[in-house]
């Protein structure tokens, strides 16, 4: 069983909260199933009557400048009553969306890609491939603009070198690594078990920025995300990346979507850095923190290369934009670098988004992915949610 302590709101909260438009999703006992919500000076008010979906509600025209300004809605509680459990639990702030990721747009994970690689998922021979290529890429890699004329002499120069990699093609070439992270319902949020699946030995958790995409293509907001990444599965074979990603409680999303309004702006978003702090409970620490500015594409450019005239999203979808952070600090002995234990609590911030809190468990220990879009509906239903709809 792990440990976990019990979170409170002002923790997992913005620094500017009574500022923010924040929306989430909780599991109301009141209401007898999941409600989209708005979370205001610690209240949990209800948004159903908006619409009873995450999705439809992000169609909503103007929703920031309406929301900001509505009364009227009726309050489920106060937050910390779901962080207690006594109302409820909180649930990932999205629902039907696609969960999707940009993978390899900082240049330290893009050199540690490389590395997983060369490395062939043994965790043990990653060292000595880090000393001898960390001088050449990452002097080489740093600053570079994806897809820009200089990216390409940089790749002409690494090719000559015989340092060409699939990972720096979609780093720094034209077209971005952008793929399935988890499926819609699937992920897990704030307080939740994240899983590692039980034949990884060499493991991370990736701190990203989470944008929220509306249907047309339209940025929204953002939220914070924890890409649960198996490196030794993935750095066997690129080929295995579907079974090094999407596994269960492998997503976790939250704790609530900013939308954009007032002083949070995507130009803010871009300046935030994101901190990360593992602490295991077998007293290993480890922190990092991942400059957005640091992204080798824009977060525009990365939303444009997801949704297009050549591949829509009806019902939007949230957009992983990958991490710099790719931990490397020794745990089970020298050279052998960052892994996972059971146990770890795995913390992701920024002040403008607030707090992502997770522990680490087994993905065959962690709760089964039961309640899905089936279910949504059959629950909607039983509420008299759909009628007319």
């Amino acid at each position: 069983m792990l440990r976990r302590e019990r979170l409170e709101s002002v923790y997992i909260l913005p620094s500017d909260a009574s500022d923010a438009v924040l929306v989430g999703r909780v599991w109301s006992n009141a209401a007898g199933g999941p409600c989209p919500v708005l979370i205001r000076d610690g209240k949990v008010l209800d948004l159903t009557a908006l619409s009873p979906t995450v999705s439809g509600l992000f169609e909503i025209e103007d929703l920031a400048e309406r929301l900001a300004t509505q009364d009227g809605l009726t309050d489920l509680g106060a937050l910390d009553q779901y962080l207690s459990g006594d109302a409820g639990h909180l649930l990932a702030p999205i629902d039907l969306q696609a969960v999707k990721a940009a993978g390899v747009t900082f240049a330290d994970s893009m050199l540690e890609r490389v590395i997983e690689e060369l490395a062939k998922g043994d965790a043990g021979r990653a060292q000595a491939i880090r000393e001898k290529l960390a001088p050449v890429l990452g002097d080489s890699l740093r600053g570079l603009v994806a897809g820009s004329e200089q990216a390409a002499k940089v790749k002409a120069l690494l090719q000559d070198m015989g340092l060409w990699s699939q990972y720096l093609e979609v780093g720094i070439g034209p077209d971005a690594e952008i793929f399935t992270k988890a499926q819609p319902m699937s992920s897990v949020t704030c307080g939740d078990a994240v899983g590692i699946h039980p034949i990884s030995q060499w493991n991370n958790p990736e701190p990203e920025i989470v944008l929220a995409v509306r249907s047309d293509g339209k940025v929204i907001g953002a939220t914070l995300g924890n890409d649960v990444n198996l490196r030794d599965v993935e750095g066997r074979s690129a080929l295995l990346l579907g079974k090094a990603k999407d596994n269960n409680a492998s997503c976790s999303i939250g704790p609530f979507v900013r939308l954009f309004h007032g002083g949070f702006t995507m130009d803010v978003l871009r300046t935030v850095r994101v901190s990360l702090l593992v602490r295991g409970e077998d007293g290993f620490e480890m922190t990092g923190e991942s400059p957005m500015e640091a992204i080798s594409r824009t977060p525009e450019n990365l939303a444009s290369q997801l949704r297009n005239r050549n591949h829509q999203y009806p019902d939007g979808a949230v957009l992983f934009l990958g991490t710099m952070f790719a931990p490397v600090k020794d745990r089970r002995g020298a050279g052998l670098g960052f892994t996972h234990e059971v146990g770890d609590r795995v913390e992701i911030a920024t002040p403008k988004l607030g707090r992502l809190v997770n522990w680490v468990d087994r993905t065959d220990a962690c709760p089964e992915w039961t309640f899905g879009t089936r279910a949504l509906f059959e629950n909607l239903a039983r509420r008299g949610l759909l009628q007319g709809s």
